[in-house]
């Protein structure tokens, strides 16, 4: 049950993610750098501020095991940035596509490579299925409105960086949390340093927040919902299944992207396009099965 329930939760965040790339077109004028530096930055500042108890309760397990919250406080400095920038540059629908479609072969890498990933067929599958969609989706014809100065190619590059840090703090945050130190204190602690790094660049970037009321509200909406609330059901998820398994189900999160993209900034999406969104469905079915009978923590 709290197999199933983990999963739940990592889907929840990935619809709530799904909505930051079409959220952010609403404000062009802002800098990509500064938009993930804001929305990152400040999400993991409050849930530092949340786990604020908990960490001090449990600093002396995370000064132990520091070299994880090292590695991860820097992948999520990193993720945003590359990330937010991978979008503004090729497109939405694109952008997110690589980002989080190359983040579960990544993250397999990660944890086969540690000895901590152990495969098994309805895993390989679905893992499978969700590849193929993510290809599909990325060479599906691209009608974007939003492509800046068409460099797709820099962009798809970028999005493979941030599939990589992805994976690495989702690893590193498991980590954390297989050592006993407990969800609040890993999530926060990790999200905290990391949006500490990301105020230097918060503060070089942000030239024209208060220009509109928009850009504000895209800022707010950005930090609160998708960042906080979102990273906040993930990090229940990963204390529940594995780093692999939780970003293999997060494939949803360019499903949502692309369609709201399509409905709302009129990105277009093709029969190949659509062909992969149902590809990725069957990847999360699989995926999520696995992650409810697989008997590893």
């Amino acid at each position: 049950m709290s197999r199933y329930l983990g999963s739940l939760a990592i889907v929840l965040a990935s619809i709530l993610w799904g909505t930051t790339g079409t959220v952010a077109t609403f404000a062009p004028s802002l800098s990509s750098l500064f938009i993930g530096a804001v929305a990152m930055g400040i999400g993991g500042i409050l849930q530092c501020v949340l786990a604020i108890p908990q960490i001090i309760k449990e600093r002396d397990l995370l000064t132990q095991h520091i070299y994880f919250l090292i590695v991860g406080a820097v992948a999520v400095m990193i993720y945003p940035l590359a990330f937010y920038s991978s979008m503004r540059l090729s497109g939405v629908t694109i952008g997110t596509v690589v980002s989080i479609g190359s983040a579960p072969i990544l993250s397999a890498i990660i944890e086969y490579v540690k000895g901590d990933f152990h495969l098994t067929k309805r895993w390989l599958i679905g893992a499978m299925f969700g590849i193929l969609g993510m290809i599909l989706l990325s060479f599906a014809e691209n009608h974007s409105t939003t492509i800046e100065n068409n460099h797709i190619i820099f962009g798809i590059l970028l999005g493979l960086i941030a599939g990589f840090t992805y994976a690495l703090y989702s690893w590193s945050a498991r980590q954390l949390m297989l050592k006993t130190i407990s969800t609040t204190s890993a999530m926060g602690a990790t999200f905290g340093c990391g949006g500490i790094l990301l105020i230097p660049v918060m503060v070089l970037t942000g030239s024209g927040l208060f220009d509109s009321l928009t850009n504000i509200s895209v800022c707010v909406y950005m930090a609160l919902i998708p960042m906080f609330l979102g990273y906040l059901c993930y990090g229940y998820g990963l204390s529940k299944i594995s780093a692999s398994s939780a970003i293999t189900i997060s494939l949803l999160e360019p499903v949502i992207a692309a369609i709201l993209a399509m409905l709302i900034i009129g990105e277009k999406m093709s029969l190949v396009g659509w062909l992969g969104v149902v590809l990725i469905f069957m990847c999360l079915i699989f995926v999520t099965l696995s992650s409810i009978t697989n008997s590893s923590p």
